[in-house]
Parts: structure tokens; C-alpha cells; sequence
């Protein structure tokens, strides 16, 4: 008897514990409500999950809160939220949360991923010194030339192709001359099996039951993606940025013209260290992934957005003729000059941000966070009279970016696609709304972790859209009976970054001089080319001079 009351007393304290798991402290801001041991999780949204935060920013107000089993999510869906947690307290808020498939394939090394370590200062630091504003504009001959070529290969297909080249030629002084590059398509390949890996739902809830780490791999798909995965990753770094079995050529031109991640492997690879050169490399094809797929998803927007809505199209048109005319491409000088232009680039990442939820953070330490009674729309300013909320350590933190883009309180009309609203109002809000609390690189991220690359991504984002916007028609294709095949501009792939799914489009040059221009652009920009030319295979070659034969 003396055995059973203290077993009893456990097995009641085990029971009361579990009833608890899943629901919301004290202290916690509101949301939906929750059930035992679950928390939100049933409810919790696989996929476009940017639109039922948003619809529960609407009901429960722009910070709340979701209970992920034993776990805590704050949701931000308010600039002023977003300004005060992410950007003012950045030293709280700087981590990643746990995310064991990351790490069985990246091993702590994703710079994007990595949760806040000595290591990931490094890599971060290492990030900001080679992407500087003054190496991003070293970098933009080769930016102006390959988005000639993009205009001279403008199938929709190929605009993954500049930016990747671009990224390529920055970072490893080496371009990618076709989409069938072994270095392009290499890339695309491990990137589509990494964004399965981190697609929400494919692998089982394992930060939340740690045991389940332990299921031999035998018996666990994910894990044989997980270690695919790892091994496309490992082996694409390790091909861009080889320096062994090239031509002297090839290593002077990568010294000569570019490859600033060479640069940085030469420093840290002094000791020939494999985690050393590993970590590096890994550095390298993370700012690659960055810069390829980023840029080529805002770019597919666009013209998506401007077939869906010809009276910008148009008045875009209207703009770059007056300013420039008819007989030259434009330069990025000339950008000052457009302000519906400038209008537009912004409106692309309110209207389809790349990353709708860019990726959560998570809190190193408890944050107390001061919001009014009615925590709608709430400004976080320290006061009595406002109700006062804990955010606990090691809280995880989605910053709902599509909900803010898409507030009917900040904007008019915001499901429209509508560049004029940036002419009235700085922030594009609406007249008589503060717009203070948001700015014009939002969509790059927040705090410590805004994308490192966001100078050379600016540049590349304006260049192209000046001048497919110059060039080109974007008209709805036809079907074969010759009835328009519309556009869905709600069509978007899955995952942490998205971008439409492959629509059909009518491409044309505007003029027959723009053709011309365009040409003679291509082949007056090969010398340009060439320096970032080295190690192409019998076949890139061949393309290269096949294009080139003018």
C-alpha cells in the first residue's frame, strides 16, 4: 500500500500534466481555441498557410497566439508588431526554431536555416562582407549583360536562367551560359528535392516528438530524402566551386573578375580543413539557392501581373517611352527617372511576396509585449492602460508578410494589383494611414536575418524589370480554336518560397527596332560574357557560339 499511494500520486500528476499539454498559458496572446495534448495542431494549416493566419488575423487580431502541442507559435500579421519584436528587439527574436530535417541535411550549415550559433555569426558575417553595396556594384556589367540575354532568350521558361547565371558569376566569377548548364540544372534539381524535404507535411512532427528521430532510416522514407538530399547538395557545392583540373585561364579569370565565395574559400581554406572548406562551400550554394530562386519567382509575378492587368502594362509602357524612347535600352540611372516604375517593383512584392511567411524565428529569451485591450491592429507601446502578454522562450514567430501586404486596413482595395497606390502614399497605405511601421525592403525579411543579398537581388529585380517591361508585349496565349487561355494569378506552387505555377503567355517584341536593340545588345555584351567563360563543356561551347553567330 505504501508503493501504490506514491504511484498513484505520479500517475494523477502524469494525467493533470497531459491535460495541459496543448493548452494556452497565461500570458499568451488569444487564438483559436485548442485541445488537449494537440494544441492547434489539427487545425494547423500543410499548406498556404499565409491564408489562414490571415483569416485568423482578421478574428483573433494581428498577434496571436497557436499552441503547437507543448509548443508556442506567435503569429504577426501588424507592421507595428513586426517593427517592434523582429526589427527593435532583434536580439531576442534572431533565432530559427528547431527544424531536424535542416539539420540532417544542411548539418547546422544553411546559413537561411542555422539556428543562432557562433557558427551561423560567421557565416553571416562572412555573407554581408562579400555582398556589400560596393561589390554589388562591381557586379553590374554582368548583371546589365545577362539580363540582355534574358530579353534575347525571353521564353518563359529561361527566366530562371538569369538570375541563376548572375548569382553564379558574382560568387564564383563563372556564368551559366544556358538553362542546360550542369551547374543550372544540377542546382534546380537538388533545389526542387530540398523544398520537398522542408515542404510542411512531408516529414512526421519530429521537433515536436524527438523520439521519432530515432526510427532507423530503413523504415523511414523521409530520412532517405533527408540523406538524398544532402548528397545532391554536397556534390552541386562542391562542382561550383572546384578550383582543381582547371585551365590557368579559368583560375585567372575567376581572380580577375569576380568570385567573391572563391575569395573568401581561399582565406579559409589556408588549412586545407574539410569542415572548414565544407562550411564555405555550403555558404557558396545557399546564396546560389537565394539569388536563383528568389529573384526568378518575382520575376514569373510580373509578367503574370502584367498580363492579368493591362492598364498597368500600359501605363508602364507610357512612362519608359517617355523617358527613354524608342532608340536605346535603358541603364539603371534611369530608374530615378520612373516613378511608376518604381511604383511598380513595389507593388510585385505586396501584390505576390516570394515568401508569404518568410521564415520563422524564434525567441532566444521571454519578451513581454504591450498591446491595446482590443488587440486589433495593436501598437506595441509600453503603457499601462494596454494589456500586457509573455511571448516564452524559444517561441516560435511567423511573420505573416501576405496578411500585411493584404490588409484591407492598410490598403485599398488590397487583392488588386495597383502600383498607383505607391504614388499617393510612400508606403502605398492608404490616405491618412500611418504607414511609418513598414518599409519599402519589408519583403526582404526583418531583423538580423534580412537577406544578406538584398542589394545584388535590388539590382538584378530592377534591371530586368525596366527592361522586359521596354521590350516586350505580355499578352493572354490562345487555345487552338483561338479563345483566350486566362491566367489564374492565385495559381501558386507550394512551399516556404513560391512563384506561379507555369502559365501560358503571349511574348512579343514591341517594335521591330526593340528587336534590333535587343540584338545588338546580346552581341556587343559577349565580351562582358566572356570573361566569365572558363571550363564550359564541348556542347556549352557550341551553344555559345551558335547564339553568337551573327
Amino acid at each position: 500500500m505504501a508503493i501504490l499511494i506514491p504511484l498513484a500520486l505520479g500517475l494523477l500528476g502524469g494525467f493533470i500534466w497531459l491535460r495541459k499539454v496543448g493548452t494556452r498559458e497565461p500570458g499568451l496572446p488569444p487564438g483559436p481555441p485548442t485541445v488537449p495534448l494537440l494544441g492547434n495542431l489539427h487545425i494547423f494549416p500543410t499548406e498556404f498557410a499565409h491564408y489562414k493566419f490571415t483569416e485568423w488575423a482578421r478574428q483573433y487580431g494581428g498577434f496571436y497566439s497557436l499552441k503547437m502541442g507543448p509548443g508556442t507559435a506567435i503569429v504577426l500579421t501588424d507592421a507595428a508588431a513586426v517593427k517592434e519584436l523582429m526589427d527593435k528587439r532583434s536580439g531576442s527574436t534572431v533565432d530559427r526554431p528547431p527544424m531536424h530535417v535542416a539539420e540532417l541535411v544542411a548539418g547546422g550549415l544553411n546559413v537561411v536555416l542555422a539556428r543562432y550559433t557562433e557558427n551561423w555569426r560567421t557565416l553571416r558575417r562572412t555573407a554581408h562582407a562579400i555582398l556589400t553595396p560596393q561589390a554589388s556594384a562591381r557586379h553590374l556589367p554582368i548583371q546589365q549583360a545577362e539580363a540582355t540575354q534574358l530579353l534575347h532568350v525571353v521564353l518563359y521558361a529561361h527566366t530562371t536562367l538569369s538570375s541563376n547565371s548572375v548569382i553564379l558569376s558574382d560568387l564564383y566569377g563563372k556564368r551559366a551560359p544556358r538553362y542546360e548548364t550542369p551547374e543550372t540544372t544540377a542546382f534546380f534539381k537538388a533545389q526542387h528535392e530540398w523544398e520537398l524535404v522542408l515542404k510542411p507535411g512531408a516529414t512526421p512532427p519530429v521537433d515536436l516528438i524527438p523520439i521519432l528521430k530515432y526510427v532507423p532510416e530503413r523504415w523511414a522514407k523521409w530520412k532517405r530524402d533527408c540523406t538524398k538530399t544532402r548528397k545532391l547538395q554536397r556534390d552541386l557545392y562542391w562542382i561550383v566551386g572546384r578550383n582543381e583540373g582547371e585551365t590557368n585561364e579559368g583560375r585567372g579569370k575567376r581572380q580577375l573578375y569576380g568570385g567573391d565565395i572563391d575569395k573568401a574559400a581561399r582565406v579559409w581554406d589556408g588549412s586545407r580543413n574539410h569542415w572548414l572548406m565544407l562550411t564555405v562551400r555550403y555558404l557558396g550554394g545557399v546564396l546560389i539557392e537565394g539569388g536563383s530562386d528568389t529573384t526568378s519567382s518575382y520575376l514569373q509575378s510580373l509578367i503574370l501581373a502584367m498580363i492579368a492587368y493591362t492598364d498597368t502594362q500600359k501605363k508602364a509602357h507610357e512612362e519608359i517611352d517617355r523617358v527613354v524612347g524608342e532608340h536605346r535600352m535603358l541603364t539603371l540611372d534611369d530608374l530615378e527617372h520612373m516613378p511608376y516604375i518604381r511604383a511598380t517593383i513595389l507593388e510585385i512584392h505586396n501584390f505576390r511576396p516570394v515568401a508569404p511567411l518568410m521564415i520563422a524565428h524564434a525567441t532566444l529569451a521571454p519578451e513581454e509585449v504591450c498591446v491595446p485591450w482590443s488587440n486589433e491592429h495593436p501598437s506595441l507601446i509600453l503603457h499601462s492602460k494596454y494589456k500586457s502578454y509573455i511571448i516564452p522562450e524559444g517561441a516560435t514567430i511567423f511573420v505573416n508578410a501576405w496578411g500585411i501586404f493584404h490588409d484591407p486596413a492598410l490598403y485599398d482595395d488590397p487583392e488588386s494589383f495597383n502600383p498607383d497606390r505607391y504614388l499617393f502614399t510612400e508606403n502605398g497605405t492608404k490616405p491618412g494611414v500611418d504607414g511609418s511601421d513598414l518599409r519599402a525592403n519589408f519583403a526582404f525579411g526583418v531583423g538580423r536575418r534580412i537577406c544578406p543579398g538584398i542589394h545584388l537581388a535590388q539590382n538584378s529585380i530592377n534591371i530586368n524589370t525596366m527592361n522586359l517591361v521596354w521590350a516586350f508585349n505580355f499578352t493572354t496565349d490562345t487555345d487552338a480554336g483561338g479563345n483566350p487561355i486566362e491566367s489564374d494569378t492565385f495559381d501558386y506552387q507550394k512551399g516556404i518560397l513560391t512563384g506561379p505555377k507555369p502559365f501560358r503567355a503571349k511574348i512579343t517584341p514591341r517594335t521591330a527596332e526593340k528587336a534590333e536593340i535587343i540584338e545588338r545588345e546580346f552581341l556587343e555584351a559577349a565580351d562582358t560574357f566572356s570573361k566569365f567563360e572558363f571550363g564550359l563543356s564541348p556542347e556549352e561551347k557550341e551553344f555559345v557560339v551558335q547564339s553568337r553567330a551573327h
